[in-house]
């Protein structure tokens, strides 16, 4: 397919659908539409991504909103109250919050790195739905007028289903003995093809993370930043520190990671939840037969889990108020020793939640239990699979390590 973009969209200030809607209001919505996710987790699995009408309903609600900046009709409400809708959507059901998380969050990134023009385009709609991924993959031809001809599939696209735009990254050749260097772009719904390559997996299979594919699509310059998302030295003034102020002068790195994180907390909730149901439907299996609820046993396995989970979710919740503390700051605050710090925070509340599933809920709550498709069984595979992810499994796990203690100490020598 070939591509071109659409004109500069004019952009003035412009009312969101409710403008008197709370951030309390937003996430007492997420939690009752949660609940209604619980018994829709296997057609979610089945189809891919959550549903139509359970897009719509988001919709209704404002949670493609809850981020993108007020001037273009977003509630522009934060990333605390973004990060709690977020969970509650995970702990109902885990696919259905990851692919919303990965896809709605990404109006934090691209209202902080592109310029005034680039925005005006991108949220001229007031909604945004953009999966945004990391791994430089296809291929960038000079078009002639500054822009670029983008080629390629880009693959783990959360939230690609209901997308409105793609932010991706690829190569660009440099002067001679330079090695490559990486370029951000986003392009719009029309210029991509979504492929039906999702499903297969141990876990996430609702999660709407299918491969995106870009054939020919024309994007000009100020749509494209030579770079990586993971790298831009957010010390300097970004544009969406100019722009809006506030959270949309963070860094990129540090929020997207702390993202696994807060996901993680919401399915091991849910975990919780379904793990309580059995103690308060079920008896022991060996003497003396009680309810579960009374028996010692489950009771410290129970309070085990809480407390793990209960951890976990002040530590990343914590430090996703710490990073809006630091965007209120002066831009050069947000170094990359504060950065890295606080992706570790979301590290160790994945293993937290882990720690709480696998070893406390899982094994003890029957195999009845955790057959396939059962609610722990479900969140066991799910969390099994969120650390596979990259941002997780490698650049959290040993990455980040190297980089934080470089950053404190300095250059050698």
């Amino acid at each position: 397919m070939t591509t071109t973009l659409p004109g500069t969209f004019a952009a003035g200030p412009v009312s969101p659908p409710e403008p008197d809607l709370t951030p309390d209001e937003l996430v007492a919505r997420a939690e009752a539409l949660a609940a209604t996710l619980v018994e829709r987790q296997a057609e979610t699995e089945e189809r891919g991504h959550y549903a139509e009408d359970t897009h719509q309903a988001f919709s209704r609600a404002g949670f493609y909103r809850i981020l993108v900046p007020r001037r273009y009709g977003g509630y522009e409400f934060g990333p605390e109250t973004f990060v709690r809708v977020a969970t509650a959507l995970a702990r109902g059901c885990p696919s259905t919050g990851w692919m919303y998380l990965f896809g709605a969050a990404h109006a934090l990134v691209a209202g902080a790195v592109f310029d005034e023009r680039t925005q005006d385009e991108l949220f001229a709609d007031g909604e945004f739905i953009c999966p945004a991924t990391v791994a430089p993959t296809g291929s960038a031809e000079p078009d002639g007028e500054g822009g670029w001809v983008l080629n390629g599939t880009w693959n783990y696209c959360s939230g690609a289903p209901y997308a409105t735009h793609f932010i991706g990254h690829t190569l660009i050749p440099q002067g001679e003995g330079q090695p490559p260097a990486p370029l951000l772009f986003v392009v719009d719904r029309g210029q991509f093809e979504r492929l039906d390559d999702w499903g297969d997996q141990l876990g996430l299979r609702g999660s709407g993370s299918h491969s995106l594919r870009i054939e020919n699509a024309r994007v000009p310059a100020h749509r494209a930043l030579v770079g990586h998302l993971s790298q831009l030295p957010v010390t300097d003034e970004l544009p969406g520190r100019v722009l809006h102020g506030g959270a949309y002068g963070g860094g990129p790195l540090s929020f997207m990671l702390l993202e696994l994180g807060v996901l993680a907390v919401g399915m091991a909730k849910g975990a919780l939840d379904a793990y309580e149901q059995l103690m308060r439907d079920r008896t022991t299996s060996f003497f003396p037969i009680v309810p579960r609820t009374e028996d010692p046993d489950y009771q410290f396995r129970y309070g085990e889990a809480t407390g793990l989970i209960a951890a976990a979710e002040a530590a990343v919740l914590h430090a996703v108020g710490q990073w809006q503390e630091l965007c209120h700051r002066e831009a050069a605050a947000f170094t990359r020793e504060a950065e890295l710090r606080l992706a570790l925070v979301s590290r160790e509340a994945v293993r937290l939640c882990w720690r709480a599933v696998e070893s406390q809920l899982f094994p003890t709550a029957g195999s009845s239990s955790v057959r396939h498709g059962e609610r722990i069984e479900r969140v066991w595979r799910d969390l099994s699979m969120l650390h596979s992810h990259a941002g997780n499994g490698i650049f959290l796990a040993t990455h980040a390590n190297r980089e934080l203690s470089q950053a404190h100490f300095g250059p050698l020598g």
